[in-house]
Order: structure tokens, then C-alpha cells, then sequence
């Protein structure tokens, strides 16, 4: 080597440090996609064995999800497990609630408890009101009750009992809700509600949506905010944090939901319909107040089953048709009943057999 080849300080090479750095850094992403892949997969098995412990099927299983078309699913809060209660209980809440991939929205029409309608499958056939339908003949029931009172398919359902209401938002978090008015509620355990946006935990949030006797809408006044909590449970639900809590919230739901949805239904719901938990719309079955057999009641007028029926049909992409059902023969014949000063309707003593059958 000549003396001009020898190494100058101007033109040695430097330390490979940045070529150590980029190994680390290589390193820590292969070890982060490593980690994401083990709780991926993790909650994809958990995910899966906590659906199965859910899934109860209570006829023919629909295809509407798999074949990502408009679907309606009924929602039924049972008053069991708040309180102390042991029973089968009522379905205090009825929701139907229809979902459309291709209008990227979600519909939930309300019907009130106490609606006057046809329990579908009871021996004798009688009327009662419609949340009995669960305690007499459980989901199927219910679901068969609900469909003949709107002329409407009902595709899936899912049953929650109450108490599972206060544990799931717990499990989220807390929600966030506008609560319209300033209350306590001395029904369900003395809670204050100021007017406003509050955050809410699942004791709060329990009592929020079960208060009717404050509320100057009554039972109509519930229903929104029943609806209210269920949509600020899904906003929370889809935050990407959320997944760290993914054991506790499918372990709370196995414990207290029932559906017909299978894993792959929930699967495609997540990724085909996700875009529709963003545009929510409410609607309600208006009823009128009747005094039946000693009892308060709600009787649904053809017109305005008409109209619920319409608006779920058309989310169903289905044409509308004219309710003819029990409740509409009920209403002709009592023509003169407008729902005034708890007014007496009377079901006739004929119904059963003269009735469309």
C-alpha cells in the first residue's frame, strides 16, 4: 500500500449504526405483529366459543345475513335479573330493529308493552298484552306474536335480560347520554338525573332506561331512552379500545344473551353492515289508552299498524300490504273507540272463531 492509499480520517467508513437500528427496529415490529396476531387470534377462538354459548336457535335459520341483504332482528329485554328477580318475567322491551347494507342505516321502532295483540301459538287463542307473549311462550313465541302484530318478518333475535344491561356498560366503560329532562327515580332506586349530557355506569344507565313513572310520556318516554342507551352502547362499543375488554364483555354476554346469530353472521355483520351502526333512526308504535278486563292496555289503530308495517317492510326492500290480523278485526269492531279518558275497549267473546283464521 502507498503511502497515498493509506486511510485518511476524510474517507473511512463510518460505524454501521444506522443498519444496528434498523435490525432493532425490524425486531420490534416483527414482535408487535407477532403480539397483535396472538390476541387476534385469541379473541377470534374466545369470540367463537362465547357465540356458541349464545347461539339458541328457535326455528329455521335465515340466510338474509349471509347473503348480506336487509335483515330485521327483534330485540327483547327480559325483567329478569334486576330487582331479585328469579322468574321468566315479561319482555319489558321490544324493540325491532331492521339493518340495511345498502342504505348503510339502522332502524328500531319501539312497540309498547302493554299493546293490545295476539299471542301467536297460544292454546286457546286469546289477546293479551304483548309482552306476555315471552313469559307464556318464551322467544318463539314472542317473535311470532310481534311478527303477526306488524305483518313483518322477523329474520333473528336476541334476548337480554335486564340485570346484563348494568354489566355490559360497565364493561364498556360507562356511555355517554343527553338526558332530556331532571329526575329521581324513586322506582329504581333513588338515583338523580339532571337535564344534560352526563356519563352513565351501568347502575345509572339501568335505572336511566327502566324509569317510566316520571316521565310524562310514560312508557313512550322509556322506550327512547331505551333506545338512547342502546345506541350509546354500540358508539362505545366501537372504539377500538375496547377490544381490551373483549373477555369481560363476552363473558357477561354469554351469561345473559341468547340469539339465533351464529359466529359467521357476527363475522359478516362486522365486516359487510359495519357502516351501519353510524346512521341509527327511531320510530315507535303509537298506541291509544284502553281499559280491558280491568287492566290498562294500548290499542294500536289499523292506521297506525299500517303505518309501522310499512316503514319496516320498506327497510326490508319487501312492498307494503295491508294489516289483517286480530287487532284489526278488535278495531272494527269498535268503531266509536278513540282512546280518550282510558276509554273501554272490548275484545269480542267470538274472536277465536270468527276472526281470520
Amino acid at each position: 500500500m502507498s503511502e497515498n492509499d493509506a486511510p485518511t480520517r476524510s474517507n473511512r467508513q463510518p460505524p454501521k449504526k444506522n443498519h444496528s437500528l434498523f435490525k432493532i427496529i425490524l425486531l420490534l415490529v416483527s414482535i408487535v405483529i407477532f403480539l397483535i396476531g396472538i390476541f387476534t387470534y385469541k379473541l377470534y377462538l374466545h369470540a367463537g366459543n362465547t357465540v356458541t354459548d349464545m347461539h339458541t336457535p328457535i326455528g329455521k335459520t335465515s340466510k338474509k345475513i349471509a347473503q348480506k341483504k336487509p335483515f330485521s332482528i327483534l330485540l327483547l329485554g327480559a325483567d329478569t335479573g334486576a330487582d331479585g328477580r328469579k322468574y321468566k318475567g315479561n319482555s319489558d322491551t321490544i324493540i325491532v330493529a331492521t339493518v340495511n347494507p345498502t342504505k348503510n342505516r339502522v332502524k328500531l321502532v319501539s312497540v309498547p308493552r302493554d299493546t293490545l295483540a295476539e299471542l301467536i301459538g297460544a292454546k286457546p287463542r286469546n289477546m293479551q298484552k304483548i309482552n306476555a307473549a315471552y313469559n307464556y311462550g318464551g322467544t318463539k313465541m314472542a317473535a311470532k306474536s310481534v311478527g303477526q302484530l306488524l305483518d313483518v318478518p322477523i329474520d333473528y333475535y336476541m334476548t337480554i335480560n335486564m340485570s346484563a344491561l348494568k354489566t355490559i356498560v360497565n364493561d364498556v366503560g360507562g356511555i355517554d347520554v343527553n338526558i332530556p329532562f331532571s329526575f329521581t327515580s324513586v322506582w329504581t332506586g333513588g338515583q338523580k338525573f339532571k337535564k344534560g349530557m352526563h356519563h352513565l355506569n351501568g347502575t345509572q344507565a339501568l335505572a336511566y332506561s327502566r324509569m317510566r313513572h316520571e316521565d310524562p310520556r310514560g312508557d313512550y318516554g322509556r322506550q327512547l331512552r331505551q333506545q338512547q342507551v342502546i345506541q350509546a352502547v354500540l358508539k362505545k362499543a366501537m372504539q377500538p379500545k375496547i377490544l381490551l375488554k373483549y373477555e369481560d364483555i363476552t363473558r357477561d354476554l354469554a351469561k345473559n344473551m341468547r340469539t339465533d346469530l351464529t359466529f359467521a353472521d357476527l363475522k359478516t355483520l362486522t365486516i359487510d353492515y359495519r357502516n351501519t351502526a353510524g346512521n341509527i333512526k327511531s320510530d315507535q308504535l303509537q298506541g291509544q289508552d284502553a281499559w280491558i278486563n280491568d287492566s290498562s292496555y294500548q290499542v294500536a289503530s289499523t292506521k297506525e299498524l299500517n303505518r309501522v308495517s310499512s316503514k319496516i317492510r320498506h327497510e326490508l326492500g319487501l312492498s307494503s300490504e295491508k294489516v289483517d290480523n286480530a287487532e284489526v278485526y278488535q278495531n272494527e269492531l269498535n268503531p266509536y273507540f278513540d282512546g280518550t279518558n282510558n276509554q273501554l275497549f272490548y275484545i269480542s267473546n267470538d274472536f277465536t272463531t270468527t276472526m281470520a283464521q
